[in-house]
This record gives structure tokens, sequence and C-alpha cells, in this order.
């Protein structure tokens, strides 16, 4: 041991013991880090003890190293250089810090989780230019269909959603989905269900199946694998980098990450390196606080960063904006898949006494939902003042006001006061919109719903000749809703990437970022780069795919 080679031999005894006391550590209470190793040599060390770790555990104890101990080693990312280790406490993560075999020891911390607006279906009359009725209008925005014909619709693309898991059974998903995991450690890595919804909405924008109803996403032939590296807590950077590092051992072609932060941590920048290095294209999102800073992983230089539009290709004022932005794509009101059961859907009729009428209508967040349709009359109180109320009796009835000069959540809380059984909302302009009438989370007492501006005036005139006016509401269970987010623009620049490398498997990540960027659309006003090189064009970026061969 004192000879002149003894660094290295001291080097080899470093690693055995680490490997050792990671391995056959008991761990209570345990806080995971991420271990990343100096060398190649000393990771393929670690990384044998832990493939042969049965192996190893009857030797283990007889070693003397067990009052050493820095825990349980849980994981081996084999292309990241890295170890996931339980750690007990403070003094073991010391310890591994000090092991001259770690490059460093980075503790788990967790970014926001995703936290979409979710809205509520309804009967929309915007104008379809092709498939069917329930086409998300982002699948036309970024001419996804346009593309189809060269890319085999992303046929032989395999496209890893880093987010809160996957209902793989859903109907739009299930012929697509390939295979998840789970990477929070909530569980042994095989429950990658979506608790939250998040992750199978990104999922269905990327690859949902194209139905009779025209629904689809925007590859709705490639492939769908799921990491679920998000719980309750938020998105882990470990969780992050186990699902980067298993993104590059399944050879997937694009990782979509509709998460982020302010910043990013060492190991989160060397599985993004990583995966750029192994030539898959990372697609995320910039961000939802509507600053002039691009949001990480989004905001580093390999990361193709993605902010959101709304329907009439204005940008989002959630979206975050700056240098590192390279496309948008739509992010308000993406209708896509949820967790069965969970989406809500709108449904109003209103009736003269003789004729009865379905017709378009939306409904709020923080209204009770009616689960069973309910019909009542319809009393006219105009605006939903006080001194409107104070004129009419809604006690028991619906309440049909009409749009303007105070807020949705005023009118509400004046119906109540008045005793109303509900609130029918008609628009004062073309259209309807949807909102939040509490922002905490609570659930008004009644049920609240918007219908056009021309069926509640006429309801207010048949009301006026002395007629009786009813309406029948409804909140339908369904499995599909619209979300608000820039997570909602980051899977339809994902589907475009699957259709690109359907198109040309070669394609690196560089080359994927600058032909985005080169063929998407331009839009203004832009002086900030609010905007970055434009809405993404899948036709163009195909096309430019496949004359890259």
């Amino acid at each position: 041991m004192k000879s002149m080679d003894m660094g290295g031999i001291v080097m080899k005894f470093n690693v055995f013991a680490l490997i050792v006391s990671v391995l056959f550590a008991t761990s209570a209470q345990a806080e995971r880090v991420l271990v990343i190793m100096k060398d190649q040599q000393s990771f393929n060390k670690a990384h044998m003890a832990y493939k042969m770790k049965g192996s190893y555990a009857s030797k283990g104890l007889d070693l003397g190293v067990q009052s050493q101990a820095v825990g349980q080693l849980e994981d081996s990312l084999a292309n990241l250089n890295s170890l996931v280790v339980n750690t007990d406490n403070d003094a073991q993560i010391e310890k591994l810090k000090a092991n001259p075999a770690v490059a460093y020891v980075e503790k788990e911390i967790f970014h926001d989780a995703p936290a979409p607006v979710k809205g509520f279906l309804g009967q929309s009359r915007q104008s379809q230019p092709k498939l069917g009725q329930k086409t998300p209008w982002g699948i036309h925005a970024v001419k996804a269909t346009q593309a189809w014909n060269k890319s085999g619709r992303g046929a032989g693309a395999r496209v890893l959603v880093l987010d809160t898991g996957i209902d793989e059974a859903h109907p739009s998903l299930a012929a697509n989905f390939e295979k998840g995991k789970d990477f929070t450690g909530d569980s042994n890595g095989s429950d990658f269900s979506d608790k939250v919804g998040h992750g199978t909405h990104v999922a269905g924008t990327i690859a949902g199946v194209l139905d009779n109803t025209g629904f689809t996403g925007v590859a709705p032939k490639a492939k769908v694998l799921a990491g679920r590296v998000c719980s309750e807590q938020g998105c882990s950077n470990v969780a992050i980098a186990q699902g980067i590092n298993w993104g590059i051992q399944e050879k997937v072609d694009v990782i979509s990450m509709s998460l982020g932060g302010a910043w990013s941590t060492p190991a989160e920048r060397t599985a993004v390196a990583a995966a750029d290095k192994a030539g898959i294209t990372v697609v995320a999102a910039s961000g939802n606080n509507g600053s002039n800073r691009v949001s990480y992983p989004a905001a580093l230089s390999t990361v193709i960063a993605v902010g959101a539009v709304d329907v009439n290709l204005n940008k989002a004022d959630f979206s975050q904006y700056g240098p590192e932005l390279a496309v948008v794509a739509p992010g308000v009101a993406v209708v896509s898949s949820v967790p069965q059961g969970t989406g809500r859907e709108s449904a109003v009729s209103v009736s003269n006494g003789q004729k009865t009428v379905k017709v378009a209508s939306s409904t709020f967040q923080g209204a009770r939902e009616i689960l069973t349709p309910e019909t009542n009359v319809l009393v006219h109180a105009n605006l939903g003042k006080p001194e409107d109320f104070a004129k009419v009796d809604v006690k028991g009835k619906y309440a049909l006001i009409s749009r303007g000069e105070i807020t949705f959540g005023d009118k509400v809380k004046n119906a109540i006061k008045a005793g109303a059984a509900g609130v029918v909302v008609y628009n004062n302009a073309p259209g309807l919109i949807q909102g939040a009438l509490t922002d905490d989370g609570s659930v008004l007492p009644v049920g609240v719903f918007m219908i056009e501006q021309t069926v509640g005036l006429e309801m207010v005139r048949v009301i006026n000749s002395g007629k009786v006016a009813t309406a029948t509401l409804h909140t339908m269970a369904t499995d599909y809703a619209p979300f608000d987010g820039t997570s909602m623009a980051t899977p339809h620049v994902s589907g475009v990437v699957a259709l690109m490398k359907a198109a040309n498997k070669a394609l690196t990540g560089a080359q994927v970022k600058e032909i985005l960027k080169r063929t998407a659309t331009p839009l203004s006003p832009n002086s900030a780069n609010e905007l970055g090189a434009g809405i993404v064009n899948a036709e163009a970026a195909v096309q430019a795919a496949i004359d890259a061969k």
C-alpha cells in the first residue's frame, strides 16, 4: 500500500468501498442523491456491482464497512456515468462527496409541478378546414395534416414524454403506447399512471390516434413512451436524469419535456447533453410566467424552446420568451386526452315552450358540476347587478345574465345571494369564453354556464313576450379537456419533430432545430423574440427534412 502506485490502489479501494457501502446500508428516511462518477472506469465498477448486487449480498457484511454506510444504491445510469443513491443523512452525503472516484453529488430538488389552466369542453362552432368536428385547432395551425403523406403520419418515430405519467388505456393513446416507467421513487417503477392529467394531455397532442370524430395528434402513428418524473411534490432533478438516461437507452427519437424552472442543475445539463450526443432531439416548454426569460431546460443551447400562441396566433400572455426561444405553437384552449372520465364537457339546451334546442355552451372552473341534467325556468336579470336582482324573483330558478360591466364572479355572487338555483350567462360578443370563478380551488353551490349572444338575446325576447323560457344544464364526464400553457405548445413541436424523424432518421438535434426555425411561419410583433422564428410549420419542416437526406 506504500508503493508508488498507492494513489491508484487507494482509488480502487475507495471505489470498492463506495460500491459495497452503498449497496448494503439500510435506509430509513432516505433522501435521494445523484452521484456523478469522475471517469468511465470508476463508473463501470459501480455499475457492475449494481448489476450483480444480489451475488455480493453475502460478502458485503463481512467487509467491515457497514459502519461507513453511505446509502442504498437505487439505480445506475449507464448513459450518464451516474448513480442514484438513497442516503439517510448529510453525513453520508459528505462521505460520498469525499470519495476520490466521485466528481460531484447532487441532492434531489423539485421544480414546480406542471399546472395547466384547465377548461371545459363546449360545442364549439369554430370552422374546421378538414378531418372532423373534434379535430383540435392546433393540428391545422401547425399544418400537420399536410405533412402526413410524406412522413407516414409519424410511423417509425418514437417519442418519450417526461411528465406526470400517462393513462395507457386511453382510447386515443392505447394503440400508440409502447411502454412506461416511474422515476419519482413513489413506486417500484411500474406505476406510471397519470394522477394529474398533464402527461396524458401532452401525449395526446403528440401522437393521439386519428378517430372518427376527427380527434388526432400531430403524429398519429408515432409511438409514445412515458416516463413519470413529476409527482405531487414537483418534478425531480434525479427523476429527470433517470428519464433521459432511459430515453437514451431506448434509442428514442424525441424527448418531450413540458416542464421546467428558473434554473437547471448540473445533472440535468449533463443528461440533456448526453441525449443530444446520442442523436435525440429534446423539446421543452419556455415557461408560463410571461417574463422575458426562457425557463430551463428549454434555455439550454441544444434544446428546442417552445412558446405559446392563441387561436389568433397572438402570443399568449403567459408565454415566456427571450433569445433562446426557437419557435411557438398552439398553447391556448388546446383540446387533448386526459385520464378517462376526468374531463368535463358542458351541455345546454334551451326551450321557448314549444321547441327545445341544444346550443353551444361553455362552463367555468369553480362552478358546481351538474352531472345529472337539470331543467329550470330562466329569469332575465339583465347585467346581474344587485339592483337588477331587486326587480325580479330568481329564487329557485335560473338567472339569465348578460356579460358586461361587472365580473362573472360578482354576477354569480349576486345571483346566489338572490336565491338563484343556477346561472346562465349570455355573451355580449360573438363566440364563447371560459374562465375561473374562484382563485382558491373552491366550488360555488350553483352551476354556471355560458351561451352565445344570439341565443341569449332570443331567450330574453321570449321572456319579454310573456312566455316561459327554460334551460337544461348538464356537466358531462369526458375523456378530453382543453388546457392552456406552453406545456400544450411543446407537444405540437414534439409531434412535428416525430414527423421529421419519420421522414429522415439521420437528422441530428442541431439539424432539427435549424430546420424548425428556418421553416417556421414568421409572426409579429416580435421585437424581443417573443415569438421566436414563428409558428412551427410541419409541412415545410418535413419537406426540408427529406431534402436533407
